[in-house]
């Protein structure tokens, strides 16, 4: 900022560029565990206290579960998981807690053997097994449980992403999740459409997954089709759950979260949501954003769904928003020393944080774009009315003598205090970790209007001194500002997962 080489102004314009502005009401939770057991009590724990009835199938065998979560719906029942020759004690306990009377084991007996029934039955439950020689016999065998239906969803027996992403909405509407292969269905599947005389089928998945030949074999189809699995989950999400504002996420690399989730998904009408375990695919972040989902619960411990991925949906729900305020500009250059302008230099650090923040699924507004020169109250009001999370403005110092030098960061204490202050102390460290500068401090007590008028968390940054020759030629290099922009944004996000 300039001290005493140039009188100073503030400019702004009202230049909106807002990404996804939201309430700012997300929020994110998890249901997790040491593994996968955990996960499907833990399930359990947070929809049911108590259950009649309790399905379990397999832990490391999905191909006879795909079907289960229409029949554990139908019956209130949440979805356990077991060893296959031992049941496994966190399952134990967890169908004790519910009270359980009745338990339907799904699959046959290579997958739960019958010791784990015997050990079922010696909890007083009575024990019934859904079975057949193959999964596609295991999933007709569910759905005549379930019962007729005019409508079936048909799903690629041989994976389990596409299967899994329907079952909360196939769940709630009474609709039987039927396998087939790529390119032909089983014969025994066909025999159950035609002697429903079944009206309407959803195929789930691409061609790749379920072909043009099983689409044209069957009665009346419709396909929710997609790329890949996370599109085919963000479709049927988009599809039939546009108008929920809360969705579950899991991973979209391991079926037993999701499984054992999509009852629940189903009892509480949410979609499910795929996602990679460290970052978020773009067909989710769309579905997200387009579909105004708010609110997560992410099924999986920290391995399957990291922090990271936790961290950003809680961006993506809650619709952050940053004001970043690049200093004077305009007929007002600010700053200048050794052939540097602060104009120029705080719009090219302000540009390239804009680019982290909306990469990472922030929300942004720029107080200017371009060589333009606003007003100072213009720019409190655009933070002010914008319902934006934080508003951070950028400069560069200067003083009379040259060998001043470092960063600084300010804030205020007459409105939003404590997190203006959080937020000015998680830049300064940031900025002065990557860059190396000198530490002035963060200081409270300048009245710079910009800060002062503004009421939500606000600081004012002075990158490093354009007065001070060594500085300046840092300051000259791309380098030197995408460092700055970069530490500005780690500052940024500190500041909210501290909040």
């Amino acid at each position: 900022m300039k001290k005493f080489f140039v009188g100073s102004l503030f400019v702004i314009i009202l230049y909106f560029m807002l990404f996804n502005q939201a309430s700012a009401e997300g929020y994110t939770s998890r249901i997790g565990g040491e593994d996968r057991f955990d996960v499907a009590a833990n399930v359990a724990k947070s929809g049911w206290s108590s259950a009649n009835t309790v399905i379990i199938a397999n832990y490391k065998a999905y191909a006879d579960a795909l079907a289960a979560a229409p029949l554990a719906y139908k019956y209130d029942a949440p979805i356990l998981l077991t060893q296959p020759n031992v049941l496994t004690s966190t399952t134990k306990n967890e169908i004790v807690r519910l009270n359980a009377k009745s338990v339907i084991v799904v699959g046959g007996s290579g997958s739960v053997s019958d010791q784990v029934v015997s050990q079922l039955k010696s909890l007083g439950v009575s024990v019934e097994r859904i079975s057949g020689n193959n999964r596609f016999e295991v999933a007709n065998n569910i759905a005549m449980k379930i019962g007729k239906s005019s409508k079936v969803v048909l799903a690629y027996g041989l994976n389990f992403p596409d299967a899994l992403a329907i079952a909360p909405y196939a769940a709630r509407n009474g609709f039987p999740i039927l396998l087939t292969n790529n390119d032909a269905i089983p014969q025994s599947t066909k025999n159950l459409v035609h002697n429903w005389n079944v009206s309407q089928t959803i195929i789930v998945g691409g061609e790749g997954s379920v072909s043009k030949n099983v689409f044209n074999s069957v009665p009346n189809p419709h396909r929710i089709g997609g790329k890949n699995r996370f599109e085919v989950a963000a479709n049927i999400a988009s599809k039939y759950f546009s108008t929920q504002s809360e969705s579950i996420v899991a991973t979209g690399m391991t079926f037993a979260d999701a499984l054992t989730g999509s009852v629940l998904a189903a009892k509480t009408n949410k979609p499910i949501l795929l996602t990679s375990s460290t970052s978020i695919p773009n067909e989710t972040k769309n579905a997200i954003m387009n579909n105004g989902f708010e609110s997560f619960t992410i099924l999986g411990g920290i391995g399957s769904v990291s922090t990271g991925v936790a961290n950003d949906l809680k961006v993506l729900g809650g619709g952050l928003v940053i004001v970043i305020d690049p200093g004077h500009g305009g007929s007002d250059p600010g700053a200048s020393g050794y052939g540097e302008v602060e104009k120029e230099l705080v719009l090219d650090i302000s540009k390239r944080l804009e680019k982290r923040l909306v990469n990472s699924n922030y929300g942004v507004l720029m107080t200017r774009t371009d060589d333009t020169y606003p007003t100072l109250d213009e720019r409190v009001k655009l933070a002010n009315e914008s319902g934006a999370n934080a508003f951070v403005s950028i400069h560069v110092n200067a003083f009379t003598s040259s060998s001043a030098h470092g960063t600084e960061t300010f804030w205020n204490a007459t409105n939003a205090s404590s997190d203006s202050k959080l937020l000015a102390e998680e830049i300064q460290k940031q900025l002065v970790a990557a860059l190396g500068t000198y530490n002035r401090g963060v200081n409270g007590k300048q009245g710079f209007k910009v800060i002062k008028d503004t009421e939500i968390p606000s600081v004012l940054v002075e990158v490093a001194f354009v007065s001070n020759p060594n500085e300046a030629q840092l300051l000259s290099d791309p380098a030197f500002r995408q460092k700055a922009a970069d530490a500005i944004y780690n500052g940024i996000i500190n500041y909210f997962n501290k909040q």
